[in-house]
């Protein structure tokens, strides 16, 4: 199953298997040091996972049934020994409050098509702990950005609530078969809290709805003026800011204040 990795791919799935070896050497040299279990999304043939169960006790979860089945054959000795959980079906299923009933570290290259949700999904799960994902590189740049950068938005400002996001490798699109259109990065998030309500997020996405224009206008589209001026006054913040000038406490401030 695995000489014909391209015709093996399916679309709806949005399935690159990962084949560079020296890329997986550098995503489990980079895993945190932590004694928790690791929740891998996606395993596709198992290319991640073969190195994961050689350090940590691992649960994966697949959604391609095909992909279960050899997945099951390949690792057989690992599910035997406890070292692999292999849960077929489509992870949100899974994942109610916690993904898991006990800590974990999310290791994994995931789908593109929903690895933001997993992403957001993870740093609201008071199970986890770290994040270290391979992702498309232009959304690894928006949870990592720093304040004052072009990428900056809603997601970074979430991720840098919880903890800390950095970009810990670059990857070319021939690391994967078959190779995708767009390049890709190792993100790492190391958690210290969890992520904030669910109404600081709604605030966020208004507060980004469009970046060029100023982060008040933005803002009174959904915000009483009068409050909204004072907090700006409060925080002493010009109306002429735009989104991106603000740091993640400003955001905190001046939701603090409005909501």
């Amino acid at each position: 199953m695995q000489k014909d990795r391209a015709a093996i791919a399916k679309k709806k799935f949005g399935q690159n298997f990962l084949k560079d070896e020296a890329v997986l050497a550098q995503i489990i040299q980079s895993m945190p040091d932590t004694p928790h279990r690791i929740a891998e999304i996606g395993p596709g043939l198992g290319d991640l996972t073969k190195y994961l169960v050689d350090v940590k006790s691992v649960t994966a979860f697949e959604v391609d049934t095909d992909l279960c089945k050899h997945l099951t054959h390949q690792f057989a000795d690992a599910i035997a020994t406890n070292a692999l959980t292999l849960r077929c079906g489509d992870v949100l299923e899974h994942w109610k409050s916690e993904l898991l009933d006990e800590p974990y570290d999310l290791v994994a290259n995931l789908p593109y098509y929903i690895a933001t949700n997993i992403i957001l999904k993870a740093l609201a799960d008071p199970a986890c702990r770290n994040l270290l994902v391979m992702i498309q590189r232009e959304v690894a740049e928006k949870f990592s950005a720093a304040p004052g950068e072009r990428a900056f938005g809603a997601l970074s400002v979430i991720a840098q609530s919880v903890g800390e996001a950095e970009i810990v490798l670059h990857v070319p699109p021939t690391a994967f078969e078959p190779a995708p259109k767009v390049d890709s990065c190792v993100l790492l998030i190391s958690k210290r809290t969890n992520r904030n309500d669910e109404g600081f997020e709604d605030f966020l996405r208004t507060a980004f709805t469009q970046p060029r224009k100023t982060l008040h206008k933005n803002l009174s589209s959904r915000y009483d003026g009068t409050v909204l001026s004072q907090a700006f006054e409060t925080l002493e913040l010009e109306r002429s800011i735009r989104p991106h000038q603000l740091d993640t406490s400003d955001f905190h401030r001046l939701y603090t204040l409005i909501k």
